[in-house]
């Protein structure tokens, strides 16, 4: 009986124990687990270690970014930006790689003036400050880099794809092997531009970093023209070339009114040209004429000035007849800065007086021979020709003029030329080329066109 009295006051002893160890649990639990004091409110350096602690054992993978949150930095060509992957793709400057970095809701994104845009407001070819978490590969800030400069909407410039130039104005930059050529938001090549694209530039320094086609380029066609061939067509107040069979015209976007005139016939039609889209002009219904002619008397200076009227030489002593109409007019001598003009007869009789500038000096003479050269019709270098080989069984135009179905050749002539490719049901492509005044022959192969989106294409025109 002793015993057990002795074993039950061991047993009840544990079970005491017990409780007072499940009790002090409890309240620890209370204390260190927001029931009383929760961790933010335990004294700093409590706090402080007891979350350094959990954020060592605890790693979710998500990082609430800040402006300091970053690890590199970087000046660098926005190339590509997939908003459903929300991801956004550089060009380094410096070493030309590209790398793609993610971007949220927590991404920074500032104009050069560091206010805050959005993302639609940063475009493909903008130059821009990049801060990023290397390892995460995610975008910290992104602001357009204020050291670029830009020019907008550029309608005069020159570009010169062999020295690999731009002027704009007086100032001259280069074409480097980063520059991004774009379209309409998508990659083109340098070839593509022509030059009656209206063309925005980025750069930094001298360098240009991205050509963009503001406002691009379209195709016209003449239909029913045959009694109209060597006459002359001007649209709007920027283009004006004589009419040839199976022409096919580069035309910048936008609308025109067209002058179509041969002796003393034609009129004038209204065309819209749509980017990379191929027009049709019917001007069969236009006014064709009795011929009719007037006599030109030229006053020329200097008295031994030559003069070629339509690309031939003519005796400017004595009264030249004409046909009504548009006429090229080329006056050049020795020592004075040539002239090319254009001149409309309309009436039986008229007078024109030519006045040639001096020329300065050696190299004024040079520029002005090149420039002559380049608007006459008469090669710069014979016996040498262009060949284009691919795509094969498709038109090809120069200058706007037909020279056949590729495989095919021309003349080869120094200079910047329009090669335009066309095949009936594909996109129509043209290509801005710079002819070198080499002794050989050249080739040029394009890629293959493109099959048309548009069901207007298949109505075009056909031969």
């Amino acid at each position: 009986m002793r015993r057990q009295k002795k074993t039950n006051r061991k047993f009840l002893f544990l079970i005491l124990i017990l409780l007072a160890l499940a009790s002090l649990a409890a309240c620890f639990l209370l204390f260190y687990g927001g029931g009383g004091k929760s961790k933010d409110n335990l004294p700093s350096d409590q706090g402080n270690s007891l979350r350094e602690s959990l954020q060592e054992k605890i790693d979710t993978g998500f990082i609430v970014t800040k402006p300091d949150n970053f690890d590199s930095a970087d000046t660098a060509i926005l190339v590509d930006k997939d908003n459903d992957e929300s991801t956004v793709t550089f060009l380094n400057l410096e070493l030309g790689r590209r790398y793609t970095l993610s971007f949220d809701g927590t991404t920074g994104i500032y104009d050069r003036y560091n206010e805050s845009i959005s993302m639609e407001q940063i475009k493909k070819g903008d130059i821009v400050d990049i801060t990023f978490l290397k390892g995460k590969k995610h975008l910290t800030t992104m602001r357009l880099s204020p050291k670029a400069w830009n020019y907008d909407n550029v309608e005069r410039y020159e570009m010169n794809t062999v020295r690999g130039e731009v002027t704009i104005g007086t100032e001259t930059y280069k074409l480097t092997e980063n520059t991004q050529y774009l379209s309409g938001g998508r990659s083109i090549e340098m070839m593509d531009l022509n030059a009656a694209d209206i063309l925005s530039f980025q750069g930094m320094d001298n360098s240009i970093l991205c050509v963009r086609v503001e406002k691009g380029h379209g195709y016209l066609r003449l239909v029913n023209d045959e009694n109209f061939v060597g006459g002359w067509i001007e649209i709007g107040q920027s283009q004006i070339q004589r009419i040839t069979e199976d022409m096919l015209l580069t035309v910048a976007e936008g609308s025109y009114e067209v002058n179509i005139s041969h002796g003393g016939g034609g009129g004038i039609k209204k065309v819209v040209i749509n980017r990379n889209e191929e027009t049709t002009l019917d001007i069969g219904d236009l006014e064709v004429a009795e011929i009719k002619t007037g006599m030109v008397l030229f006053s020329l200076t200097p008295s031994f000035t030559e003069l070629y009227i339509d690309g031939a030489k003519v005796d400017a002593s004595q009264p030249i007849t004409l046909e009504y109409g548009i006429h090229q007019l080329i006056a050049r001598a020795e020592g004075y800065k040539s002239i090319t003009q254009y001149m409309r007869v309309g009436q039986e009789s008229a007078s024109i007086d030519i006045v040639l500038d001096s020329v300065k000096d050696e190299e004024d003479e040079k520029s002005s021979s090149k420039s002559t050269s380049s608007t006459e019709t008469e090669p710069v270098t014979n016996y040498y020709k262009v060949y284009v080989d691919a795509p094969e069984k498709v038109e090809v135009y120069l200058d706007g003029n037909y020279v056949g179905i590729s495989p095919c050749s021309f003349r080869k002539s120094a200079g910047t030329h329009v090669i335009t490719l066309r095949k009936a049901g594909y996109e129509t492509r043209s290509y801005t080329v710079q002819v070198d005044e080499e002794n050989k022959d050249i080739t040029y192969s394009f890629v293959d066109l493109l099959p048309s989106s548009t069901s207007t294409e298949a109505s075009a025109s056909t031969k």
